[in-house]
């Protein structure tokens, strides 16, 4: 059986860290994962999660499963997280998954049960992962324009038109916010526009949020997502735990089902615990129990929003120092668009030869695409990185 493998492609990201890795000249800036990282270039533990694991290394008196679904209070502390009250509890059924990634993975798992023969739509471009997986699992898929390559913001015309063509029972795959990887987010006049539409039309609208908190805050990187839960009669959500919480190696999502009744709700949470049965059993309880500990704990909680929030503050200043940074560099107000975008990510609109010699000729690594992890400019950084980028595209001033 085995013979009949391929060679398997290397990951682009995962592969241009090993390269960085290998790479032996000083001052080499690695903008590839997706990672938080500090002004010194390290992706700390956040302060609340030390404290809440040494509180459950104290307390905790077995080791043994917790439930199918996972956790009752990781998963209702994450609902509150995310929805607030934005629509009855008792109409949210929710599965605790192995990262956002299997969040992402149970709700196209319930499509394939429920409406195998649907389309799901998938911007483009988007987390290269959303594609992959639908197309694994033989899901038709279509991908929406999204990005305008040369405004860098959303081209929500040709969005909107292109949604024209949404069918009864299709997925539309949306960013909650922090749009990955492009940086640039959907304004509140076209989340209520999709809205109207997914109703008319009787899509299923799916949210990933894999960065809240990361954008303009916990409540407005949410706003959206609950304005549509709000209204719609059914909807899905997958919520990350990775990058707010720096939880990335304990995987840590949660998958959220909001139906149309309370009945209903109760009978997809039952199938959702069969999905996890299904497919891994029980997802990792560590990192739940640290979300479940953090978020109903006070002082824990305030802490983390503390750091939460410094992190947001740090991005959004490497943003600005950035724009400003390259405007200098390069005579010109071609980047200024990096200070209006949100989140982790901003896609350049640097060509591969561009993104190459930026990795040869300066040791900055890039995504082939020249998506470019903001977080990893602090601590000055955006200096030498804005001079290469001006180097490599011919406008040093």
């Amino acid at each position: 059986m085995l013979d009949k493998f391929q060679p398997a492609k290397a990951d682009p990201i995962l592969g241009l860290g090993k390269l960085f890795q290998a790479d032996p000249r000083d001052g080499k800036i690695d903008l590839g994962v997706g990672v938080y990282k500090d002004a010194s270039g390290n992706t700390p533990i956040v302060r609340a999660v030390k404290q809440a694991e040494t509180i459950l290394h104290q307390t905790q008196t077995s080791k043994t499963y917790v439930a199918l679904a996972g956790s009752e209070l990781f998963r209702d502390e994450m609902r509150k997280l995310v929805l607030a009250d934005s629509v009855a509890v008792d109409r949210v059924a929710t599965l605790q998954t192995p990262g956002g990634t299997g969040a992402i993975r149970q709700v196209f798992e319930t499509m394939k049960m429920l409406n195998p023969n649907g389309t799901i739509w998938i911007s483009n471009p988007s987390w290269p992962s959303h594609m992959a997986m639908a197309t694994h699992m033989g899901f038709k898929t279509r991908a929406y324009p999204y990005f305008d390559a040369a405004t860098k913001m959303v081209d929500t015309t040709a969005m909107m038109e292109s949604f024209k063509e949404l069918q009864a029972g299709d997925l539309l795959l949306l960013h909650g916010c922090c749009h990955n990887p492009t940086g640039a987010n959907l304004d509140m006049a076209t989340w209520r526009a999709i809205t109207d539409l997914v109703i008319e039309k009787g899509v299923i609208p799916f949210v990933d949020i894999a960065y809240q908190g990361f954008g303009d805050g916990l409540d407005e990187d949410a706003a959206p997502l609950r304005y549509m839960a709000s209204k719609v009669p059914e909807m899905c959500i997958a919520a990350s735990c990775s990058k707010n919480f720096g939880l990335y190696r304990d995987r840590v999502g949660v998958a959220m089902m909001v139906a149309k009744d309370a009945k209903t709700a109760e009978i997809t949470q039952g199938n959702l615990a069969i999905l996890n049965r299904l497919n891994y059993s029980f997802a990792p309880d560590h990192g739940a129990a640290v979300v479940g500990l953090i978020l109903s704990t006070p002082d824990l909680r305030s802490d983390w929003i503390d750091e939460l929030t410094e992190m947001r503050h740090t991005m959004l200043q490497v943003r600005t120092d950035l724009a400003d940074a390259l405007r200098q560099q390069c005579n010109a107000d071609d980047f200024d668009f990096i200070a209006h975008h949100r989140g982790m990510f901003s896609r350049l609109g640097l060509s591969p030869t561009q993104v190459e010699a930026l990795r040869d000729e300066h040791a900055m690594y890039v995504v082939g695409d020249s998506r470019i992890n903001i977080a990893g400019l602090s601590g000055g950084r955006h200096e030498p990185f804005a001079a290469a980028v001006a180097k490599v595209i011919g406008l040093s001033a």
